[in-house]
């Protein structure tokens, strides 16, 4: 276990495994909010180490083993700076920071704030925050404020995975023996959720020079909106995309292997 130390009371948790081969880039894999580095240690980072490629895998400060003080908002300036701040601080060559949902919202900031890097993979990333998606995001606190993270899990399974995941999955919801219990009000979960609903989407994707990879898994049936996609995605100047048909919000667990040939692909046309 590896914490960047920021100050006496916070860190940065962080799992680095350095590339194999020479000149290959380093994937900075940015965490959902839900999230923790352990998602993309299951399946995505044992295959893109084994074609050569080196991976970064962290926790935000308040997600597990990344300690923050007491009374800190954990705000979207704070989470960018603190991905610009790791990247740097552990000279990462040739980084591709990928981020999934609003982590690829963090990773595009944190190149917009001068972080220089390689390449940008956003997954199911692209979306404006209208009524609809304002609403889901309170409700999404609400929900943690008053039942916690399993009560999250079942209700917002079906919306948010394909119809392979769900099929294959279905046995591990719902069960009748499961407790529902809310997240603590001071801890770091509820904090980040909190600061999540209040987090600007309103960038201007014309400014993502770098090349960018857009990755859309159409089952998500939260933030997945079409026209919307369609509408950001063309005014990336550098950029591709590529939608998984069987794969929902949680494209990289859910196709892990598509996940993996797209971005390696990706990182090798680069040269």
């Amino acid at each position: 276990m590896s914490v960047l130390q920021l100050n006496a009371q916070e860190g940065l948790y962080y799992e680095l495994d350095q590339a194999s081969r020479a000149g290959a880039p380093t994937f900075v894999f940015v965490n959902a909010i839900t999230g923790d580095a352990g998602m993309w240690q299951a399946e995505v980072g044992p295959a893109l180490r084994a074609a050569g490629f080196g991976t970064l895998c962290y926790n935000f400060r308040g997600q597990a083993n990344s300690p923050y003080a007491d009374g800190l908002e954990l705000t979207e300036q704070i989470i960018a700076g603190d991905l610009k701040y790791l990247v740097e601080a552990l000279k990462i060559d040739r980084p591709i920071l990928v981020g999934l949902s609003i982590g690829g919202l963090y990773a595009a900031k944190a190149y917009l704030a001068g972080l220089q890097v390689t390449g940008l993979v956003l997954i199911n990333t692209l979306r404006k925050i209208g009524p609809r998606l304002d609403w889901m995001n309170a409700a999404t606190l609400r929900l943690m404020q008053v039942a916690g993270p399993n009560l999250m899990r079942d209700v917002m399974t079906p919306l948010l995975f394909g119809p392979k995941f769900l099929e294959a999955h279905r046995h591990e919801f719902l069960e009748e023996n499961t407790s529902y219990d809310p997240l603590p009000a001071d801890g770091g979960a509820i904090n980040l959720i909190t600061w999540m609903g209040k987090t600007d989407w309103q960038i201007d994707y014309r400014q993502l020079a770098c090349p960018v990879l857009v990755m859309m898994g159409p089952n998500d049936r939260i933030f997945y909106d079409a026209a919307i996609v369609d509408e950001l995605y063309a005014t990336l100047p550098n950029a591709r995309r590529q939608d998984v048909a069987e794969a929902g919000h949680m494209l990289p667990v859910e196709c892990p292997d598509a996940f993996v040939a797209a971005v390696a692909a990706f990182a090798n046309d680069m040269g």
